[in-house]
């Protein structure tokens, strides 16, 4: 490997990690906030108590992510300096906005909150929550349109005797299409992950039939949560195909593994293709679903890699436009089946919870469990695919991601860095587990105010660590 495809790896590795702890960052803090507003409006104490336990988890994983965020940060000076050097201008603004704005907004209500349940007045003390979860979510607008300038980008020229990207409408790039598709869509991912998170803990406290009244609001709300959440992300999705098909149309037909122009396009369920001669040989496929998708009409015309290929050739010079088609193929698919499982499943347990019920099976709490992963999983699947499905293009159409790498480092050093980053999250990531595991095992505190540590009898085995 070379520096450029060790700082892809680099990249790549510390992004996914981070983004592991966002979304359920993002998504916890809206329901700590609504499980404390429920408390302050009816007094009762199982509120209080869901919310200091869930508000418990959401500092944890808030605390990972702010350390993580910080070091994916510093490798635009590392390992890409030629891309800070092209676009800081425009790059840096809104990341500045979010630190500046967002972030201190977010960590002063947020401390304020950790240290003032006893010292602040119940309505103060409950704005203070209400505020850090909208700094939460204020954060990662910046943060998207910050990426969203890189897939699209606006309100920017090029000064031609520095060669570097200048900002003229900071306006257009907060209000730019990409972000305003692209933030509902990670919202309503977020709260499918903190939903299917909160159903994960709760199962495992009803398998065990511990605190089952408090258990049960806490998973009932947030399969509701959750489930609703899931129409959201298909409907933004959606809109977001489109604009996706508008703006970076080899990124939809290497999703789709289109080759050809093709009007009345199908969705492809599963193909086998041959990338060198640019075609399918298997090709299985859901009729008019793809036209549906990009161009919101069953009848309508979407462009296929061939022919993009050639129009982006004349455009922008000889080379290869395409992303890795079977990566953006496959990672489309995942990111779409797992989000569709997650809804699926809540579906399922509100049906199988209905009128208090709780199933003797253990399959079902194994199940809820296991699906704590699945919205990570999609997460996951939905980066990769956004970040790799733009290649070979760092900022679309103005720089490749092979010109923006740092020229100053070796294969040592950045193998180095990426080997320590590894290990260091390796170790962060065995840190975060023991500590919700163990913060879980505890369960929430008693109406005094005390920690139940208490193992009451039942049939699933003790989480561990």
């Amino acid at each position: 490997m070379d520096v450029l495809d060790l700082s892809r790896w680099q990249f790549g590795i510390t992004t996914v990690y981070h983004f592991l702890f966002v979304p359920l960052t993002i998504g916890l803090s809206i329901i700590v906030a609504g499980l404390q507003t429920a408390w302050y409006r009816t007094g009762k104490p199982k509120y209080l108590r869901l919310t200091k336990f869930w508000g418990k988890l959401f500092l944890i994983n808030f605390a990972m992510g702010v350390v993580t965020g910080i070091v994916q940060e510093f490798q635009f000076g590392m390992n890409w300096s030629e891309y800070s050097r092209f676009v800081g201008d425009i790059f840096g603004a809104p990341l500045a906005m979010e630190g500046l704005i967002a972030f201190f907004l977010e960590s002063t209500f947020l401390g304020l909150w950790i240290f003032g349940w006893d010292k602040l007045p119940k309505k103060v003390h409950l704005a203070t929550i209400w505020l850090a979860a909208i700094g939460t979510n204020i954060s990662a607008y910046f943060i998207l349109a910050a990426n969203s300038w890189m897939q699209h980008p606006v309100g920017y020229r090029i000064n031609e005797a520095t060669g570097r990207a200048e900002l003229t409408d900071i306006g257009a790039v907060l209000t730019n299409s990409t972000a305003l598709v692209t933030f509902p869509h990670v919202i309503f991912g977020a709260f499918i992950t903190a939903g299917a998170f909160i159903i994960g803990v709760s199962a495992w406290f009803l398998w065990r039939r511990r605190e089952v009244d408090l258990f049960r609001t806490s998973a009932k709300l947030a399969m509701i949560v959750t489930l609703v959440a899931s129409v959201g992300v298909m409907l933004s999705g959606h809109w977001q195909g489109q604009i996706m098909t508008e703006q970076q149309p080899m990124k939809m037909a290497a999703a789709e593994a289109l080759w050809e122009d093709e009007t009345s396009a199908g969705f492809s369920i599963f193909a086998v293709g041959d990338v060198q001669n640019g075609r399918n040989h298997i090709n299985l496929q859901i009729p008019y679903g793809l036209s549906f998708l990009a161009t919101n009409t069953f009848d309508g015309k979407v462009e296929g890699i061939n022919d993009i290929q050639a129009r982006y050739e004349q455009v922008y010079g000889p080379g290869d436009y395409r992303p890795s088609i079977g990566l953006s193929y496959w990672t489309f698919r995942l990111m779409i089946g797992f989000g569709a499982i997650s809804g699926l499943l809540a579906l399922a347990a509100l049906w199988f919870t209905r009128k208090n019920r709780l199933p003797g099976s253990p399959w079902f709490y194994r199940l809820a469990i296991a699906g704590v992963l699945l919205p990570l999983l999609a997460n996951t699947m939905g980066w990769i695919f956004t970040e790799m499905g733009r290649q070979p293009w760092t900022v679309f159409g103005l720089m490749s991601t092979a010109s923006a790498v740092s020229p100053g480092v070796d294969v040592t050093e950045v193998a180095i860095t990426l080997i320590g980053f590894t290990l260091v999250y390796a170790a962060l990531a065995i840190v975060e587990v023991r500590l919700l595991l163990k913060s879980i095992r505890q369960g929430p505190e008693t109406e005094g105010g005390e920690t139940a540590t208490g193992t009451e009898p039942g049939t699933a085995p003790a989480l561990s660590y």
